[in-house]
């Protein structure tokens, strides 16, 4: 499927104007980075849905349609996050992440986040305060594959078995992700259309907007971020009690950030202060986490009428896997992508593709559903929810098709697309927004800053 006819389907689940893809302007072509797949059109295709969307919802509010241009290379450059911070890059894997070999396979293990190292150590027989990679590579081989998957996530853990496309396939959860829609946008509760303040021809689409953004791990900050680009107010709520990665510097750019802790009754008043005035919710909580601390999409609606809530997560809302945790290099694994790189670079090897873009295209398509929604509330009324999944992106990546020779393609030099500005961690060096808005380009008007600087308040 090529960029144009993608990017239509996309626009026609979001049942958005037909004639404003007459706007449209996509440029290049895969292979782009080195991949069997179409990384390069997934990457595009989602950018130039939640460009085209936000201008969109801006030509709702009385400012005239405009151009978006999204050239692929830059915009697969984009879905990188390639960050340096005073001139250095981050480390951004922990050494005993990756895939280990088991007695009859192998497994991908998640450590980023030291309780999920630990956890997985333990369950190894080892002790966190000495083991070393070796030392968990060889207590990995008397697992096998499915069985370590089961007990860590019994376990709260994060680790999935290499799956063949035909294994996943055959799988319940394989078979619920291929029976979903890509995304879904739905109406959750009665409203009245909300009124938005009119535009100026020149101002960014987004502009007036406010948009919580309580999300933690690329997908969902991109999200946040894109919406940030086109000039909506974007509030990072995180809490005081959960770590973050590194990319947050990259993800952060445009955004306010403050600190909530959610399990206090004072921050839960906290939250509902800034929701009583937002038009976006989104939240990348394990299914069930933010329902169960009072803030459901249907609670949300309630006290918010026409509030817009964008949801991710990782394996969709079907199937046995609903509420499983899972990162993008996770749900690469258990898909099959790994193991159709090895197989189309003829080693066998398995291999992650050259982006998480998984992550990134879900990101975008957050962002795209959020300013749709919004659209549409500006027609229809009533409140709407969202969702969004890495599984569901990876399926429409699948989708796009396989690239020949993809992987005989270079890694493009970024200079091109590099800009350097201020930041709370440092001074950043980042890939420019590859929308190219013809009058209101895309851009940040806020550096990004450290969790908690700013207080909770709009």
């Amino acid at each position: 499927m090529n960029s144009h006819d993608a990017l239509g389907a996309l626009w026609s689940l979001g049942e958005l104007p037909p004639e404003a893809l007459a706007e449209i302007d996509l440029t290049g072509q895969d292979p782009v980075f080195p991949s069997s797949f179409a990384v390069g059109t997934a990457a595009q295709v989602s950018i130039a849905a939640a460009a085209l969307a936000a201008c969109e919802l801006g030509h709702a509010r009385g400012a005239p349609r405009q151009r978006v241009a999204v050239d692929m290379a830059q915009a697969a450059a984009e879905s990188t996050g390639w960050f340096t911070l005073d001139g250095k890059e981050s480390e951004l894997w922990d050494p005993f992440a990756g895939l280990y070999r088991c007695a009859d396979g192998q497994v991908r293990v998640h450590t980023n986040f030291r309780h999920h190292r630990d956890g997985a150590l333990r369950l190894l027989g080892l002790d966190p305060a000495n083991a070393t990679r070796a030392d968990a590579e060889q207590a990995m081989r008397g697992w096998r594959a499915l069985d370590f998957e089961q007990v860590a996530t019994d376990h709260a853990l994060v680790a999935t078995a290499l799956r063949r496309f035909s294994e996943w396939d055959a799988t319940p959860q394989g078979q619920a992700v291929a029976a979903q829609p890509l995304m879904t946008i739905a109406r959750i509760g009665d409203a009245p259309p909300q009124t938005l303040p009119a535009l100026e021809a020149d101002t960014r689409p987004l502009t007036g907007l406010r948009v919580l953004d309580l999300t933690r791990i690329l997908a969902g900050p991109a999200g946040g971020r894109a919406l940030a680009s086109f000039g909506a107010d974007v509030m990072l709520v995180n809490s005081p009690n959960l770590p973050n990665i590194a990319a947050i510097a990259e993800t952060s750019r445009g955004k306010r950030s403050t600190h909530i802790d959610l399990r206090t009754e004072a921050g839960r008043e906290a939250l509902w202060r800034l929701v009583e005035t937002a038009h976006v919710f989104s939240q990348g909580y394990r299914p069930g986490g933010l329902a169960g601390l009072g803030f459901s999409p249907e609670t949300l609606a309630a006290r918010r009428p026409g509030i817009v809530v964008v949801s991710l997560s990782a394996y969709g809302t079907q199937g046995p896997w609903a509420g499983r945790r899972g990162f993008d290099s996770l749900v690469q694994t258990a898909m099959g992508f790994n193991h159709a790189e090895g197989e189309a670079a003829g080693d066998g090897k398995p291999r992650a593709l050259p982006m998480q873009i998984l992550d990134q295209a879900s990101g975008f398509l957050m962002a795209f559903g959020a300013a749709t929604a919004l659209w549409r509330q500006q027609r229809e009324g009533g409140s709407w929810h969202v969702q969004v999944s890495l599984a569901q992106t990876g399926h429409w990546l699948r989708g796009l098709g396989r690239i020949d020779n993809g992987l005989l393609a270079s890694r493009p030099d970024l200079s091109p697309w590099l800009a350097d500005e201020p930041s709370g961690f440092g001074l950043l060096r980042a890939v420019r927004p590859s929308a190219r808005l013809s009058r209101t380009p895309a851009g940040y008007a806020r550096p990004s800053v450290p969790p908690g600087t700013h207080g909770p308040s709009w």
